[in-house]
């Protein structure tokens, strides 16, 4: 009678199992991770604005910034002019124009000589070129021009000059004309005269 052997534990049994399958099956390579599907690219969203609550500045207008006028010989001449030195008040606003050279100047120049033409007592009076002095320098001016005060009241005194000369005139025409006729009438009053003697004194 053979011997029988003992019966191996079943824990060794499940260890020869697991070694069997683990030398039999093949082994398949791990399937690679799967890639994140792509993305397309994001836009970049709009930056909002900023907008800071600032009081409103009003808008700068610059203007250029002039050199105040030396009115040193205008005004000398202005001295001179009322102590009746003509010549001297003269040659003072000549140099006051020829100092500024400008549109101001010129005018303020023009009127002051003009002026001094106007007046009876001085050397260089001459009513006609008073006139039209004046005449030219009126359409030559200007609202934007800045005037000193003194020339401004010269001014008035040429327009209200020149306006009495027109005055003048008018007066001197208008007696031109009346003696005209006045001496048209006493020769026709001295032909009537006449006519009325001869008749008289003809023979009957």
């Amino acid at each position: 009678m053979p011997a029988i052997r003992p019966a191996l534990p079943a824990a060794a049994i499940l260890v020869c199992l697991l070694q069997a399958c683990a030398t039999s099956a093949p082994t398949e390579p791990a399937a690679p991770a799967a890639e994140p599907p792509a993305q397309a690219p994001s836009q970049p969203q709009p930056v909002p604005e900023l907008k800071l609550n600032l009081p409103q500045q009003a808008k700068c207008v610059c203007e250029e910034v002039q050199a105040p006028r030396d009115y040193t010989f205008l005004e000398k001449g202005f001295d001179a002019l009322v102590a009746r030195e003509y010549i001297e008040a003269v040659q003072y606003f000549q140099r006051y124009n020829r100092l500024e050279d400008t549109p101001e100047s010129d005018w303020e120049t023009g009127i002051a000589i003009a002026y001094i033409s106007m007046l009876a007592q001085s050397p260089f009076h001459d009513p006609e070129v008073a006139r039209k002095s004046y005449r030219r320098l009126k359409k030559k001016y200007g609202d934007n021009l800045e005037l000193h005060e003194m020339t401004l009241m010269m001014r008035d005194s040429l327009e209200t000059f020149v306006g009495m000369e027109r005055k003048i005139e008018e007066l001197q025409a208008d007696n031109a004309t009346l003696k005209a006729e006045l001496k048209k009438r006493e020769e026709a009053i001295r032909r009537l005269r006449e006519l009325t003697l001869g008749q008289k004194g003809a023979p009957q």
